[in-house]
């Protein structure tokens, strides 16, 4: 759809036109319109519109007033400024560049939308004040235009709950032209101290139809709560001289929220974050998430899969698809057993040591809740104090799928013979065919593998987008979506020895990520330095399925691996609270230009110096 002004795109509510004499003289301020709007993609949070005439076109400031509040979330756009209302805004704003900097557009008919948290059936007292300038910075001359007016917002409006005071708004996208059921979606939220006394009792998250605008309270859960409460010292130096008036930070409580989102194909949604009250109930939301036992070794289920941890390593030891609950998938053929094996690393005369291997590992964190199930483990290899590692998994309800992240961190330089990561073993038996995409083929290779002799590999690129194994007789496949994949260094770059993935099969059958892998070369015996500050990680996504009949039996990998790799775009839009300065302070290291010396938009920089 082709953009058009933000006055016709949220479905505004009320609008009053009229004009305002701003005094005597020739200079008036002319309010042409003023409205009250529901959130929409390009404006995610409950506002006031008004549209301003001004009696020449000139550079400048506005400050609009609500019952005697100044508002500190106010936006001006030119008279011909659009956006897609179903789509988030491009321009922004931040208060950071309103402290560093003056906006020196020339504005004839602006519009200014200010945040407002407008009730029904409520009157609003309406201030607009403009200061007339002819260049950016100003000078004591310039006149001031002001306009006031009231508006009341229809009684029949449906909003939530005013006991909630604050919002935040979270815009989500759908890229891949699929639609999204109850996908789940994490985002970080920053709050200040006294606004974060209890966010696992207050939060609350809902949906907003942009068309009815009905609000719709859909399951969340709050987890991985982290406070800096230090305040910045504003105190004199040592020569009794003011460092800085304006605190560079103030104390922050973030919080991690994840919630179950409909987003219709190639369609942007809003999403409101609500807090702070202190009156609210614990809410307690029911999906089919479920989790049992003691970390590391969890049960955990949903009305797909049952994925079983094993007790000593928290590793992934069996998963189950639901529809065939006859036909797991597992493996223990060799060491502990465990399905998922790594990361891992080899360096005689020290033995072959996988993150599978701990029994226990040193540091165990779990948590559950309504929306996501996370289990993670992490610490140094065994024996192998040199080489961190760490794996992470994360269940959702309603889906097929989990995800695992995993690290490998090298503190001290090692020499090796292997470097691996995403290995994923199964016992033979199991397993009757292979399949992937090549890359360099440009096709889906399907590979029988019980026709494969014994430590036979099959080779593909290191960025494999996904792989899969099935079994034709039972049905049951179980694939991996490559989701991200990086190496790095810090003191040195990764030294890697043809990277690549493959296949092999033995009384077991396994997929793994050769990093460095000088033990399947020509010449088995060369050792590798894995270099000290050298960062390997990995995300997959793995899906247990059912398999379709025809010539693409691992089809349902497809549609997930474009699902997976397409996930909701995420934007987080939020009120201007208060205490934030109208001036900036920025330290930096060395007393040299700042770039804004001398520039005509330059605000506070005189000041600061």
């Amino acid at each position: 759809m082709k953009p058009f002004s933000l006055i016709l795109s949220c479905l505004l509510v009320l609008s009053c036109r009229f004009a305002v004499m701003a005094g005597p003289g020739k200079d008036q301020l002319q309010i042409n319109s003023l409205e009250l709007g529901y959130p929409c993609p390009a404006i995610p949070y409950y506002y006031l519109r008004a549209d301003l005439g001004l009696p020449r076109p000139s550079i400048m400031e506005v400050e609009l007033v609500i019952n005697g509040k100044p508002l500190r979330y106010t936006t001006i756009h030119q008279s011909d400024d659009t956006e897609n209302p179903d789509r988030p805004a491009l321009k922004h704003r931040p208060p950071s560049g309103a402290g560093l900097s003056q906006d020196n557009t020339q504005y004839k008919d602006p519009y200014i939308i200010g945040w407002v948290k407008w009730q029904p059936g409520v009157s609003y007292e309406v201030k607009i004040s403009v200061r007339m300038k002819t260049t950016a910075q100003g000078s004591p001359s310039d006149p001031y235009l002001t306009a006031s007016r009231t508006i009341t917002a229809p009684k029949e409006a449906v909003v939530f709950d005013p006991a909630w005071k604050n919002y935040k708004s979270v815009v989500l996208s759908e890229t891949a032209g699929l639609e999204r059921k109850a996908e789940p979606v994490e985002v970080l939220l920053p709050f200040y101290p006294d606004e974060a006394k209890d966010l696992k009792r207050e939060i609350r998250v809902l949906s907003i139809d942009t068309k009815t605008h009905a609000l719709q309270e859909v399951p969340s859960q709050v987890y991985d709560i982290q406070e800096y409460l230090k305040e910045d010292d504003l105190a004199p130096d040592k020569n009794g001289h003011l460092t800085r008036t304006v605190p560079v930070w103030l104390p922050t409580v973030t919080a991690r929220v994840s919630f179950l989102a409909d987003v219709p194909a190639r369609a942007s949604r809003v999403f409101l974050i609500y807090y702070r009250n202190e009156s609210a109930m614990a809410k307690f939301y029911t999906t089919d998430l479920r989790v049992q036992g003691e970390a590391p070794g969890l049960q955990i289920d949903n009305d797909f899969m049952t994925a079983v941890l094993h007790p000593a390593s928290g590793h992934l030891d069996q998963i189950s698809l639901k529809q065939k609950p006859d036909n797991p998938l597992f493996h223990r053929k060799e060491t502990n057993g465990a399905i998922h094996w790594n990361p891992e690393i080899y360096t005689p005369p020290l033995p072959w040591t996988h993150t599978s291997d701990w029994n226990p590992p040193a540091h165990v964190k779990s948590f559950s809740g309504p929306v996501m199930a996370s289990s993670e483990v992490w610490g140094p290899l065994r024996e192998i104090p040199q080489v961190d590692a760490s794996v992470r998994y994360e269940f959702y309800p309603g889906k097929p799928y989990f995800i695992s992240s995993s690290t490998l961190r090298i503190n001290e330089t090692v020499q090796c013979l292997a470097l691996r990561n995403a290995e994923i073993v199964f016992k033979r038996e199991l397993i009757t065919h292979a399949a992937w995409y090549d890359i360099i083929r440009d096709s889906i290779i399907s590979y029988d593998v019980t026709r494969m002799p014994d430590l036979t590999d099959l080779k593909m690129e290191a960025d494999v987008p996904w792989i899969s194994f099935y079994n034709e007789k039972t049905g049951v496949g179980f694939a991996g979506i490559q989701l991200s994949y990086a190496n790095a260094g810090l003191e040195s770059s990764p030294r890697l020895l043809n990277p690549f993935f493959y296949i092999t099969g033995g009384p077991w059958i396994y997929w793994a990520r050769a990093l460095s892998l000088s033990f399947l070369a020509s010449n088995m015996q060369q050792m590798i330095p894995a270099m000290k500050g050298n960062v390997f990680s990995e995300k997959w996504a793995y899906l247990v399925y059912q398999t379709q009949a025809g010539d693409k039996p691992y089809a349902p990998v497809l549609e997930w691996q474009k699902k997976l790799t397409h996930p909701l775009r995420i934007q987080l839009e939020e009120e201007v609270d208060d205490r934030v300065s109208k001036t900036v302070t920025e330290l930096f290291i060395d007393k040299g230009k700042s770039g804004w010396e001398e520039r005509e938009t330059g605000k506070n920089r005189k000041e600061q110096k």
